[in-house]
């Protein structure tokens, strides 16, 4: 599958790539590099993310509902008001990561590293953080 001429398949080399708004649901980028990818409101529904370079990535507003992010790394990538409900990020590295109003209800961040992450305001309802390195991590609620 081809989106704006980036050939989206396993083990893809996306760096920097423009995927702003795309259609990506339920596809497969398990191993990807997306290093700095622009995923601003993508659609990745389901999609496979399992073990995929997504150190600052721009993924604000995305839907990763349901996606298999395992091992995926997202040091410093930018969440902010993505949609994580559901989503499998366990032994994900989430380091400095924005994640400021995102939803990670029901999300799986067993052994996850939210070191210094930023999860002001995020919904944190019924998600799994157990063995999470949680150290420095912003766990603020505005009201």
């Amino acid at each position: 599958m081809k989106i704006n001429g980036y050939e989206i398949k396993p083990g893809a080399d996306l760096r920097g790539a423009n995927l702003r708004g795309a259609k990506l649901e339920g596809a497969d980028l398990r191993g990807a590099n997306l290093r700095g990818a622009c995923l601003v409101d993508a659609h990745l529904k389901g999609a496979i993310l399992e073990g995929a370079d997504l150190i600052s990535a721009n993924l604000r507003d995305a839907d990763l509902e349901w996606a298999d992010l395992e091992g995926a790394d997202l040091w410093w990538a930018d969440l902010w008001g993505a949609s994580l409900r559901g989503a499998d990020l366990k032994g994900a590295d989430l380091e400095g990561a924005d994640l400021r109003c995102a939803d990670l209800r029901a999300a799986d961040l067993e052994g996850a590293r939210l070191r210094g992450a930023d999860l002001t305001d995020a919904d944190l309802e019924g998600a799994n953080l157990s063995g999470a390195n949680l150290e420095g991590t912003i766990l603020e609620v505005n009201s």
